[in-house]
């Protein structure tokens, strides 16, 4: 429940917000470039960080960064941090063809390295195929973020949420408790990676039940406004026809519905306070906002979630930047007071309705 428990102020940076950082695989290069934005916007301070999947790791690196070194320090750690993602890829058989590299396209579709891995990963269990459980991303994450930093972080409250297999439930990791196995649990997809064990739990991909989830920005923040960074697309005008752009999209679907449930839920809490059919001193009003660029993001194909080369990586952190710098240009003003982008409508009959961006 959206409770009352801190009362929302200001602090440093002017006004306050929390994040919200979807996943997608190397298209998490989109909100690093949304970060490295937000980090140099003096007006803003960023309290908390919600995420999951990729999102995950990129709001580590950035909490373990501000620890260390502040704003400079996070946008430093990041940007290191996707230079040796994309060092790491560069061993991977999955590239794009030569005819890829000529004509500008970013996906790996004709990739004959990419092509075998999704065969195999369609028809083999990861515990078949990789019984050792090795995963690359884990020596990516020791080397590159220091964690212990990320514990002890004073500077942003990091809530990483991970799904239960057993019981289908999502949990909520804070700073105390984020480690790599963490982080690699927030991003296992069942697929292709062995289930993450925790506590004696095994947990998967933390989108299936949030992504990311919401609540623990109502709960444990200060901060009234809510910036999600959105990387899977909610909406599609064509409807998928090869496997491959099918299983994507159920899980665009499935990813987003979680999340689109606690935009909801927010709604109501927020008609239900303008019939004073609650109490306001329990519960608040929480404005949501969203930075995105669905019409750059959207044409991608699913295998470009694979594709870490550099180049690329380059190019969504400047649509990513970008985005973020127009988002402030176009609703800084509006942060404290009004929600944008009728994200709210989305979650209720799948029609966007953008009458002024605020909720109806």
């Amino acid at each position: 429940m959206a409770r009352k428990d801190q009362a929302a102020g200001q602090s440093r940076g002017g006004k306050t917000v929390s994040l919200a950082l979807q996943g997608g695989g190397a298209h998490g290069a989109f909100s690093w470039g949304v970060l490295d934005r937000l980090l140099e916007e003096d007006r803003l301070t960023v309290e908390a960080v919600a995420s999951t999947s990729g999102g995950a790791m990129t709001a580590v690196v950035m909490a373990a960064g501000l620890a260390n070194g502040g704003r400079t320090g996070a946008r430093a750690a990041l940007d290191r941090f996707w230079h040796e993602v994309s060092r790491a890829a560069s061993w991977s058989p999955a590239r794009r063809t030569p005819v890829d590299l000529l004509t500008g396209g970013w996906s790996l579709d004709h990739s004959p390295g990419f092509v075998l891995f999704d065969l195999v990963s369609r028809m083999v269990s990861p515990y078949e195929v990789n019984p050792f459980a090795i995963n690359p991303l884990r020596d990516l994450l020791l080397r590159t973020v220091d964690f212990a930093a990320v514990r002890a972080c004073t500077d942003v409250k990091l809530f990483v949420n991970a799904t239960n297999v057993r019981t289908g439930r999502p949990r909520v990791f804070r700073n105390g408790e984020i480690d790599a196995d963490v982080v690699l649990a927030a991003g296992c997809l069942p697929f292709l990676f062995k289930a993450v064990e925790i506590d004696g739990e095994d947990y998967w991909d933390g989108a299936f039940t949030g992504n990311p989830s919401l609540f623990p920005l109502v709960e444990d923040c200060a901060a009234e406004d809510i910036v999600l960074v959105q990387v899977s697309p909610i909406e599609r005008q064509d409807t998928p026809k090869s496997a491959r752009d099918i299983l994507n999209r159920v899980n665009e679907i499935a990813f987003n519905d979680a999340l689109l449930r606690d935009v909801r839920a927010l709604d109501q809490i927020g008609r239900l306070l303008d019939r004073d059919a609650l109490p306001s001193q329990e519960f608040r009003r929480m404005r949501v906002h969203r930075i995105h660029a669905e019409d750059d993001l959207r044409p991608l194909s699913v295998s470009s979630k694979m594709n870490a080369e550099w180049a690329f990586l380059k190019h969504l952190h400047d649509v990513g930047y970008r985005a973020a710098d127009e988002w402030l240009a176009r609703n800084f003003e509006a942060v404290g007071v009004r929600s944008t982008d009728g994200l709210e409508a989305l979650s209720q009959d799948g029609r966007a309705d953008r009458r002024g961006g605020q909720f109806l």
